[in-house]
């Protein structure tokens, strides 16, 4: 049974779980009606963060312009450039047997392609989750739906994965940002 998570809580994965290596990191996002006359474009990125909370190197920057880390750790399993249907918009898989020993914390991102051209927000995206599902099993192990507290911000920190004592925890983030894509790679350490 997967652990519902409210905003700033915190599971253990690995713990529970023994044996627990391979994750299925699913986004989904709803887009409200309106008549801006521009179709979205909602964008999953995942940043592999050291012990300072910023990337190591630019490569460690995962989305749909770098699909696979260079470890072959995390892999983005592609962009879905409209965001329709039921369940997953976007998957994120991670091998946490392959993460590098120097990363300590994965954070999982949604970002508005082209949000301040278009004059789009997060204000106008609905039922947004993150869930993490143990990829051999297909078991929902914990979900954090995002609710509605966003109006102008183009970028979302979902959660963010992490080690703690040598096990592996999930955080649900939710923290909004404005600057779309841009500003979390600034936020990260990500050369823009």
């Amino acid at each position: 049974m997967a652990v519902s998570l409210q905003k700033g809580q915190k599971t253990d994965l690995t713990k529970g779980n023994p044996g627990l290596t391979q994750l299925l990191i699913g986004l989904g996002w709803d887009t409200n009606q309106y008549d801006g006359g521009a179709s979205f474009d909602l964008d999953a990125s995942a940043f592999l963060l050291g012990e300072n909370h910023k990337v190591t190197s630019d490569a460690d920057f995962v989305f749909y312009g770098n699909l696979k880390h260079v470890s072959g750790a995390v892999e983005h399993m592609g962009d879905n450039r409209t965001g329709e249907g039921e369940g997953d918009d976007e998957q994120i898989t991670v091998d946490l047997t392959k993460v590098p020993a120097g990363i300590q914390t994965i954070a999982f991102t949604v970002t508005i392609d082209e949000a301040e051209a278009k004059r789009q927000n997060f204000g106008q995206v609905s039922n947004s989750f993150i869930r993490i599902v143990n990829k051999a099993t297909g078991a929902e192990l914990a979900r954090y739906d995002l609710g509605e507290d966003f109006s102008i911000e183009t970028a979302v920190v979902v959660g963010e994965l992490y080690r703690n004592a040598g096990e592996w925890k999930f955080n649900a983030i939710g923290s909004g940002f404005q600057g779309g894509l841009r500003a979390l790679c600034l936020h990260y350490g990500v050369s823009v």
